[in-house]
């Protein structure tokens, strides 16, 4: 593996950017663009062996894309209650879309990519309470899809129709400290894409180096729509609440941005 300080890191790049049209080293492969880009630079994954430095990431994605990027796992609070499955799931599911086929007949989902600017089909919704300072999940009866329907009037039965209580959520300063560990210092790399002979190709052009996560900035994405929260539950088996972030907005979330 090559080992980089940031000066020889950002040469490399403003290299590679120079090569123009590069052929991707993974064909139809979702992440091509990222894997070539580590191959060009001789490393593993996404970390960049830069020593004596803070740790650094290398961040890919192709010009336009309109993809989630999945930035840290947490689950909500309180713990103890084991929201996911315990409430969200036994008291909110739905019937798993394979119940009775992969799965059994009695298999339910909570399956849910939710935002902060609209509500859900099944009318649940990302709140962010600055005066608490926490990010809630909410709930409102009213404005479920006439499709769900038969599971409102389930829900009437186990639960009720009002508002989720308690309210799952997560503090402000705990997602500080998860994101803060988990969103370090990156290099941020943009490239557009193309197709010749059925091969892609990648050209790296937009190259910025991103610093000091903000808290602030995250909650600001996260009330403009730009971060979702990610349920994935069903019947035995919770695969784990996700903070996902649209990929061209990754940039906002650092209060340093310069381009190199």
């Amino acid at each position: 593996m090559n080992i980089y300080t940031k000066e020889t890191l950002i040469k490399r790049l403003r290299e590679i950017k120079a090569m123009g049209w590069i052929v991707s080293a993974r064909q139809g492969n979702a992440g091509g663009v990222g894997n070539t880009l580590e191959d060009l630079l001789g490393i593993k994954e996404n970390n960049l062996p830069i020593p004596n430095a803070a740790e650094w990431e290398l961040k890919c994605q192709r010009i336009g894309t309109t993809s989630l990027t999945t930035l840290f796992h947490v689950e909500p609070s309180p713990r103890a209650m084991k929201f996911v499955p315990q409430i969200l799931l036994l008291k909110y599911g739905w019937k798993h879309q394979e119940a009775g086929a992969k799965y059994p007949a009695s298999e339910m989902s909570f399956r849910q990519t939710i935002t902060g600017t609209v509500r859900s089909d099944r009318g649940f919704k990302v709140i962010v309470d600055r005066k608490q300072r926490k990010i809630l999940i909410s709930f409102d009866a009213g404005a479920v899809d006439s499709r769900h329907s038969e599971w409102l009037k389930l829900l009437k039965k186990r639960v009720g129709l009002g508002e989720i209580s308690p309210q799952p959520y997560w503090g402000f300063d705990d997602l500080g400290h998860k994101a803060g560990t988990k969103l370090l210092n990156c290099f941020y790399v943009q490239a557009r894409t193309k197709k010749e002979e059925g091969k892609e190709y990648f050209s790296y052009e937009n190259i910025l180096m991103l610093r000091k996560f903000s808290i602030h900035a995250f909650i600001n994405a996260i009330e403009k729509g730009y971060v979702y929260v990610d349920f994935d539950a069903r019947t035995g088996h919770n695969h784990g609440t996700k903070f996902r972030l649209r990929q061209d907005k990754f940039p906002e979330l650092y209060e340093d941005i310069q381009n190199i």
